[in-house]
């Protein structure tokens, strides 16, 4: 006898059908798992078995092939469990007339019968909503997450011999039912601007970063507070809205890092990754693809500290994202996309031992040390980069003052209400943030005043500016104009764009 179960599986973001298909024939007992089967998946048929007669049911002693279709995607991980489970009860006549088409199983057995929590419920959900099914079986600690997705029945699961009595219809499961949640924002105050002496300069860069998303370079001596100022970042950022707070939410369902008690108490990712990760923990990869670094700070954060110790080729694999706002990882099953619209802060010294240009200090190393440690980043990766902040030395009277600098809660309040003004001239757009508009919306929506627009002119005879730095000093110029209140771009909010990208210029 054949069963055929519904079933999902996580690609890049977002959710496939899997059919689990079971045949039972007379036959020695043995059972075969194919349809590009991982070792996890292999497994299953032996907690399969476990969960089946520990939870009270008669686990069929014949030959049992199971088919995970479509047979030329690979299977990971312990989630078809459930639903290759429910198979086999169907197809040794356990669960007769029952109608299972409307639908989806997805769950990791233990070997009493109990169900664990599995990753990528959230992209199953919207998969499952978007393809008609009207039910769907999940772990009980995954119904939260599950419930941002309205229209579709989620029945919480906590063990498998609920989940047939339910079937069978001598025992109800209801239906989760979701509170009234809201998006419980949380701003990480761990590091306040008002406790950081001096660098009232990194911390205007930093606001308006933070105000327009834009890319960051901080380069001083040691000691100076470079990582001190990008740690204070995320106090000064907007809270997530609702969409942005969606997208956070499936990569991190997907990673399998999601909160399961409270899904949705979340905040703007802020990911610190060490000189020493490797391309794939950075990008994004693998065998079974999986989102990196750069598509977990998606929306928030990247902070690359040292950043001429990161390798090279390391470096330059960011130049896409950057530009694009999405990684494209290529498989030979085909390729893959994540989303990694991010910030990218980084902090680095003039040279390898952080004193070049010190009046100060004497720095110890060679031209050629000093130009080979600059050189690690290369010009088109730096031509990515909106704002350049030399951080200097802290003043000693600014060390000793018992005053308080302004504080990140009033920071913040710029921040927000300059996004608030973008929120509104992007309401129709894709775009969130004045970082992404294309040159068609610079046309658009950043109309410089004549003196503006002459003294970029010089701006770009004198500095030799590329076309894709001239676009960043209008979108940092269209940032502090949102910050200022003014609807155009003013001479003095170029004036000041310009400020941070000669420097990368001079680089």
């Amino acid at each position: 006898m054949i069963s055929k179960i519904n079933s999902s599986a996580v690609w890049g973001l977002d959710g496939i059908q899997i059919e689990a298909e079971v045949d039972i024939t007379p036959g020695l007992a043995a059972i075969t798992v194919v349809g590009l089967p991982d070792a996890a998946v292999q497994e299953s048929k032996e907690r399969i078995k476990s969960a089946i007669k520990n939870s009270g049911f008669r686990f069929p002693h014949s030959r049992i092939t199971i088919n995970l279709a479509p047979a030329d995607i690979k299977k990971e991980g312990p989630s078809y469990d459930l639903p290759i489970a429910v198979g086999v009860m169907a197809a040794s006549g356990q669960l007769e007339k029952i109608n299972l088409e409307d639908s989806v199983f997805v769950g990791e057995l233990a070997l009493n019968g109990a169900l664990r929590h599995v990753a990528g419920v959230l992209p199953i959900a919207i998969f499952a909503k978007s393809k008609g099914f009207k039910k769907l079986y999940i772990p009980k600690i995954n119904a939260l997450e599950a419930s941002l997705i309205s229209g579709l029945e989620i029945f919480p699961v906590e063990n498998f011999q609920q989940l047939i009595m339910h079937l069978i219809g001598k025992a109800k499961i209801n239906p989760f039912k979701p509170p009234n949640f809201s998006f419980k924002q949380k701003i990480n105050t761990e590091v306040n601007m008002a406790f950081i002496k001096g660098q009232a300069h990194a911390k205007r860069a930093l606001e308006i970063a933070a105000s327009g998303a834009h890319n960051v370079i901080m380069s001083g001596p040691p000691g100076s507070g470079k990582t001190l100022l990008a740690r204070s970042m995320p106090s000064i950022m907007p809270p997530l809205n609702e969409k942005e707070a969606i997208e956070v939410i499936k990569i991190y369902s997907i990673s399998g890092t999601l909160s399961s008690a409270n899904p949705f108490a979340i905040e703007r990712p802020f990911r610190s990754p060490h000189h020493s990760a490797s391309a794939i923990a950075l990008v994004g990869g693998g065998q079974f693809p999986r989102p990196g670094e750069i598509s977990l700070a998606h929306r928030g954060i990247l902070f690359l500290d040292e950043l001429p110790e990161f390798p090279r080729a390391l470096l330059e694999s960011l130049r896409q994202p950057l530009e694009d706002g999405m990684v494209t990882i290529s498989r030979a099953q085909g390729s893959l996309s994540f989303p990694a619209k991010f910030s990218l802060i980084a902090s680095m010294n003039p040279c390898p031992c952080g004193f070049f240009g010190n009046p100060h200090h004497e720095c110890s190393c060679s031209f050629t040390q000093i130009n080979k440690y600059q050189k690690k980043i290369s010009g088109p990766l730096l031509d990515r980069i909106d704002l350049f902040v030399e951080v200097p030395e802290v003043k000693t009277e600014h060390l000793t003052s018992d005053a308080l600098e302004e504080s990140s809660e009033k920071i913040r309040e710029r921040v927000m209400r300059a996004r608030l003004v973008q929120e509104k001239r992007f309401a129709n757009k894709k775009i969130s943030a004045n970082s992404e508009m294309t040159p068609e919306m610079l046309k658009k929506f950043s109309r410089l005043e004549d003196d503006a627009l002459m003294i970029l002119a010089r701006a770009m005879d004198q500095f030799h500016l590329s076309a894709r730095s001239y676009h960043r000093v209008i979108k940092i110029g269209r940032t502090i104009a949102d910050l200022a209140g003014s609807d155009k771009i003013k001479i003095e909010h170029i004036a000041e764009a310009l400020q941070y990208r000669a420097k990368a210029q001079e680089r």
